[in-house]
């Protein structure tokens, strides 16, 4: 279980980096509003991205955007509602992105943004 807990914020970090090469600020990492987590969220021009990120090491496991389930979108919904009215942000676009990580075989961790991945 250590493995997969480091491996997650291994995916997190690289994907905030990968990120942020791509012009966007990270706001926050790992936002939480009771039991709910917002692994990133993030910000390019007038938009906001609330943002999963999801990592898998061997394709036996499916592929990451699987494991994004309708549970987990309306729990990362609810924390997005909790962020926008604590921070009362000035953009007005939101949605929900999802970066797909992969460790290869070479022990590299490839990262896929996707955007507006879902919506509710």
């Amino acid at each position: 279980m250590a493995e997969s807990h480091e491996l997650g914020r291994r995916a997190e970090a690289a994907a905030a980096a990968h990120l942020e090469r791509a012009g966007w600020t990270v706001l926050a990492m790992n936002w939480r509003f009771r039991h709910k987590e917002i692994d990133l969220i993030a910000r390019r021009g007038g938009l906001i991205a609330f943002i999963e990120v999801k990592c898998r090491s061997a394709s036996r496991y499916g592929v990451p955007a699987e494991a994004v389930t309708l549970s987990k979108r309306r729990d990362l919904a609810a924390a997005a509602h909790a962020w926008i009215s604590r921070s009362r942000p000035a953009c007005t676009a939101f949605r929900f992105d999802l970066c797909s990580v992969t460790l290869t075989p070479a022990g590299q961790l490839h990262v896929e943004h996707v955007e507006d991945a879902w919506r509710l």
